[in-house]
């Protein structure tokens, strides 16, 4: 160099080659040793993107100044600190430099390979590098240093990313991350350390994060998350503080990975301190109509026991909703702690700080878009300048929230306003869809093929209004409905509703090895109006008048012989049940609901009497009376508790027709799936049961068949019912919560019961009463040719069948009937079920045992629902 060979002044950058990794530069390469000099000329070469001059303008090298070995080398870094080239080297030639550059390339594409858990939209969402932008290296690493980070924040601490590069014509490349995904990373151990008053297995127990084994092979605990190790420290403290050691704390909290970064180790160390009692418990009150003796007949606590810091922040929590009840919006409770170690007592005064009563000054309702201000505002039970009451402010919140229009976290939230004894209320609302547009198909046990098609509105033109149509079909029912609510006609809280449908039943009875046959049909076909009116908060009457026209038929080619019904073929309660009947009734019900939420409660209860009276002209007159109750219980920890009730009777005001009950088959009550699980449907309450007569080859004798899937089995029903149910909803974890799994179990007791007797038959084969003519159209008995069983004619005026003919006639085989189920004594069962919400739509299992049953009940085990939305 110093005998004029061109001096090179560089930093070596190895070209990336195929499909190689971006992460290993080779180390730079000293600058080039130069007495320096006056620079004289600077030229670029290489560059084929960027401008000379820009080039030029990166450095601070500059013609007719000095340049030394130093400066050279600085002007290499600035040009490599703009991450536009790959390598860079300088020539000097006696002063004259020239600035070779190798650009960096241009990605053409970026590629994921490997990825399973995290689809290639979400990891592309992280990366700062994006197709037709320069590569650089630097953002490489900060891009596989977030898909890593994605990857653990699903727990997977051993994912790595191996960035590759494929060379490209033109200076372009494909930046390929290649994506070891590796194991769930699972909590192997939970180490405590310090702990002698409570074992690890009762500390453990009070955490989220638990250990992997192979029962909680399904767990979402087991995996280690870094936000749950904070909650589980949180959980321990809260432990120790509710059974007394007010001086517990954590000393510290560890997470180790292991070495093949499968699993975490979690060592936690905790100082338990001494146990502490209620000493003195005393309450201030600076508020003058708050008296400290009110508020002391509200404290749960008492000297000697046992210290129990989530009963104090229950009691502040009592306290402040009691100040809420008098108009004290902004009253504050301050628990004053004073701590005796030496008796190891806690004296706690529980001052309460003067404030004003407080007025509402203004009602906001913020985040609705369709719904119109009035249909929140209406369900506020408190008005803009009424005195603040925090029950009114917590029912008007779980008002609307029954409305169904929004969001279950939805808020009312409580503001300073322009005085002190001003408060602002704010419904901060998120709106979800109301209109459902459904088309469904699928299975039930119940239906068989079920096809439904519904189109609903429940927040109509955002004036709260509901407008629904739908169509169904299945092997058994068909039907169609169309229906209006306005919940306030004219903005006055009256709500008026109707209904117009018609419906196609199809019903059926077992014979015991399972099979249906079907029976009637009933064809229904009416319209009904409906009106509401509140009483009070809780209770409201509702009134309602509909009419309908029934049409009850049976198969004629089953059932009838010579155009008439046939008890011997169809018994004489469905031949009983035939006709055509209009239905004009009107009703009423008075209702009691204080339930916090209309569409899943967790607590309150509701009450239901209504009766409705058929005979406002019609065919039918009758009073069908009604009473049913719930109640809800939240146990804590998302245990819901219920309770239900329910029956009812119906009393006829039309006389019997040859002993047959005045009640219509159609219109009486039936029990069994899905109201009573545990039996099928219609499988609890009065039957007859026919069973064939059976001649034995031997002896010749007649006899009541064995068989019992020879039997078949008609539900009558019954004049009243009644029906309890006991469940208990279990909640599940949050993995299961997202599926949307809500297991129950259950307790199911009724009954029904009340029709009169039916006339019953018992015909052994031979009897002259089950061999039936079959009359011509003029009504004459006919004749049929033996030989071919085809000729029909008229019998003989002689009264006898020609030679080579006889009477033509249908013959039945003997039967015989029994009487079954008419009885008040309760049937039982107990049971669990799973609601899920599958991809395939709504499902429901059910598995119930009957414990009580009667003769001629029908059970079923097993029983499921299923159906699909596209």
């Amino acid at each position: 160099m110093l005998g004029g060979a061109p001096a090179l002044a560089q930093r070596n950058r190895p070209t990336p080659q195929p499909a190689t990794s971006l992460l290993s530069p080779a180390p730079p390469a000293p600058a080039p040793v130069t007495d320096g000099g006056t620079i004289k000329s600077i030229a670029v070469s290489g560059a084929q993107r960027i401008e000379p001059e820009t080039v030029r303008s990166y450095v601070k090298l500059r013609i007719g100044g000095a340049y030394t070995r130093e400066s050279l080398d600085q002007a290499l870094q600035d040009l490599f600190a703009t991450e536009l080239f790959a390598d860079v080297q300088i020539r000097d030639e006696n002063g004259a430099l020239t600035i070779i550059v190798k650009e960096n390339p241009v990605i053409n594409r970026i590629v994921f390979e490997g990825n399973k858990r995290i689809k290639e939209d979400k990891l592309s969402k992280e990366l700062k590098l994006a197709p037709r932008q320069i590569f650089t290296r630097s953002k490489v690493r900060a891009d596989i240093a977030r898909i890593i980070e994605l990857y653990r924040r699903q727990g997977r601490f051993a994912a790595t990313v191996e960035p590759k590069m494929v060379m490209l014509d033109q200076n372009r490349v494909d930046v390929v991350y290649e994506v070891s995904e590796g194991p769930k990373s699972k909590v192997r151990q939970i180490n405590i350390i310090g702990n002698t008053k409570f074992s690890d297995g009762e500390l453990r127990s009070e955490m989220v994060t638990k250990r992997s084994s192979l029962s909680r092979m399904l767990s979402s605990n087991t995996s280690y998350d870094p936000d749950k190790l904070a909650y589980d420290q949180g959980k321990l403290r809260q432990f120790y503080l509710t059974n007394g050691y007010a001086d517990f704390r954590v000393v510290s909290a560890v997470s180790e990975l292991t070495p093949d970064k499968r699993d975490f180790i979690i060592t936690y160390v905790v100082e338990e301190g001494e146990r502490y009692k209620f000493g003195d418990i005393d309450v201030e009150s600076d508020i003058r109509d708050f008296k400290a003796t009110t508020v002391k007949t509200l404290l749960p606590m008492h000297k000697g026991e046992w210290y129990n810091a989530k009963l104090v922040e229950d009691t502040v929590d009592n306290v402040t909703k009691t100040a809420g009840l008098l108009g004290y919006a902004f009253a504050q409770i301050d628990p004053q702690f004073d701590r005796q170690k030496d008796t190891r007592t806690m004296n706690i005064t529980f001052r309460v700080a003067d404030a004003p009563r407080v007025y509402v000054e203004r009602i906001d309702v913020n985040g609705n878009t369709l719904t119109q201000d009035k249909v929140v505002r209406r369900e506020f039970r408190l008005a803009e300048g009424d005195a603040f009451n925090s029950y009114s402010v917590k029912r008007s919140e779980d008002r609307i929230k029954s409305l169904g229009f929004f969001q279950e976290k939805l808020e009312i939230a409580q503001t300073q306003g322009s005085a002190p004894d001003r408060v602002i209320l704010q419904a901060n609302v998120e709106e979800k869809s109301t209109g459902e547009l459904q088309l469904s198909a699928g299975y039930s046990s119940l239906e068989k093929f079920i096809i439904n098609a519904s189109i609903k509105q429940r927040n109509f033109r955002g004036k709260g209004q509901e407008l629904r149509a739908s169509v169904s079909y299945s092997t058994y029912s068909k039907s169609v409905e169309v229906g209006f609510t306005e919940p306030y006609l004219f903005d006055k809280n009256i709500a008026l509703g109707g209904d117009i449908f018609r419906r196609d039943y199809n019903s059926f009875n077992y014979t015991n090895n399972g099979d249906r046959n079907t029976t009637y049909s009933q064809l229904t076909t009416g319209f009904q109006l409906r009106t509401g009116v509140p009483l009070t908060e809780f209770v409201s009457v509702a009134g309602r008048f509909g009419v309908s026209y029934d049409q009850v038929t049976l198969d004629q080619n089953t059932y009838y012989i010579n155009g008439q019904c046939s008890p011997l073929i169809a018994g004489r309660y469905l031949c009983d049940a035939l006709g055509n009947r209009l239905t004009s009734s009107i009703g009423y019900s008075i209702v009691y609901d204080n339930l916090n939420n209309g569409i899943h409660p967790t607590k309150g209860q509701r009450a239901v009497f209504s009766q409705d009276f058929a005979g406002l002209g019609g065919d039918v007159h009758y009073l069908r009376t009604r009473i049913e109750a719930s109640k809800y219980w939240d146990l804590g920890a998302k245990f819901i508790a219920s309770a239900r009730m329910e029956a009812g009777y119906i009393k006829s005001f039309d006389s019997s027709v040859n002993g047959a009950d005045p009640i219509r088959l159609t219109d009486r009550f039936f029990l069994g799936q899905p109201q009573l699980r545990g039996f099928d449907i219609r499988g609890v309450g009065p039957r007859v049961v026919r069973t064939p007569y059976v001649t034995d080859p031997v002896t010749g004798l007649q006899t009541k068949s064995t068989d019992t899937s020879t039997q078949t089995d008609d539900a009558l029903g019954g004049r009243a019912y009644y029906l309890g149910r006991l469940e208990l909803e279990i909640p599940l974890g949050a993995g299961a919560k997202e599926l949307g799994l809500r297991p129950s179990i259950f307790i199911d007791a009724g009954a029904v019961f009340g029709t009169t007797k039916p006339e019953l038959q018992d015909y052994m084969n031979g009897d002259t009463r089950l061999i039936q003519p079959l009359l011509s159209s003029s009504g004459g008995k006919q004749c049929i040719d033996t030989a071919t069983s085809s000729t029909v004619t008229p019998i003989p005026t002689s009264g006898a069948c020609a030679a080579g003919t006889t009477l033509y006639q249908n013959v039945i085989p003997g039967f015989s009937e029994a009487y079954y189920g008419d009885s008040p004594s309760p049937r039982l069962s107990i049971g669990f079920g799973v609601n899920w919400n599958s991809p395939f739509g709504p499902f429901r299992i059910d598995i119930a045992k009957a414990l009580l049953k009667q003769p001629g009940d029908q059970t079923k085990l097993f029983t499921f629902n299923v159906g699909t939305q596209f």
